[in-house]
């Protein structure tokens, strides 16, 4: 897989790279590159943004800078490149972000993120140069860096080479495996600490009964999870 990122700030990622599942993927041939939007801007002093039309509060990362820069890379018209990749724009509004997206996501030879900055981006790049917005969460973050990240690392570690165990990606939380359910709680030494001790089913050396115990567990969290969110919604409520 090829990821292109494209920020005002690439130098953030260089934490990201020196993490192990990353640099395993990087070197089993997949890649992570940054783009800086300042390199290829076309407007004088490193300008990227400009004021929103109507008026309001802070700047928003202009149309013509983000084909230049994707023109740059790709030497292609933008409106063309989606068909040859998937485009994401980083954005609180777009499809939330999950395992079943994740999926998709890294079942693609390659992906372009495109990072916000500011108020975010010029409408017209969503609309003419992603094949899709994509959200991390409700919530507004400074830029689209943490969630370019947070895309990278959930659709990296699925690859094969990531992990220590093979296996380690396939049975977790929200996942097919576990029929999109949180995953089971998890145990280890030493077996009794503080008077707290580890459900004896797991000490027990029966597989099947433990996969039944992990798989109550799951579907008892997912319970719990709705309980919550419906809870949650109630309160809200007038």
């Amino acid at each position: 897989m090829q990821i292109d990122v494209f920020t005002l700030f690439p130098e953030a990622f260089d934490w990201f790279r020196n993490q192990r599942h990353v640099t395993n993927v990087l070197a089993h041939g997949h890649a992570l590159d940054c783009v800086d939007y300042r390199d290829t801007t076309p407007l004088t002093g490193g300008q990227v943004d400009d004021m929103p039309f109507g008026g309001g509060a802070g700047m928003v990362l202009r149309v013509d800078v983000v084909e230049a820069a994707l023109r740059a890379r790709y030497d292609i018209d933008p409106v063309e490149l989606r068909a040859r990749r998937r485009v994401i724009a980083l954005a609180p509004s777009g499809r939330l972000l999950d395992d079943a997206l994740v999926d998709e996501l890294a079942a693609e030879p390659a992906l372009t993120l495109l990072c916000g900055r500011y108020e975010g981006f010029d409408e017209r790049i969503v609309e003419h140069f992603a094949t899709e917005s994509v959200s991390i969460g409700r919530y507004v973050l400074a830029g689209g860096e943490l969630a370019a990240m947070v895309v990278a690392d959930a659709v990296l570690r699925k690859l094969p080479g990531a992990l220590g165990h093979e296996h380690s990606a396939l049975e977790e939380s929200y996942s097919a495996a576990l029929e999109g359910a949180p995953e089971y709680p998890h145990y280890t030494r030493p077996a009794e600490w503080r008077g707290w001790g580890v459900p004896e089913v797991l000490l027990s050396g029966h597989h099947a009964r433990v996969e039944e115990w992990r798989r109550e567990q799951s579907r008892l969290r997912a319970r719990a999870e709705r309980d919550a969110h419906d809870a949650a919604r109630a309160g809200r409520r007038p």
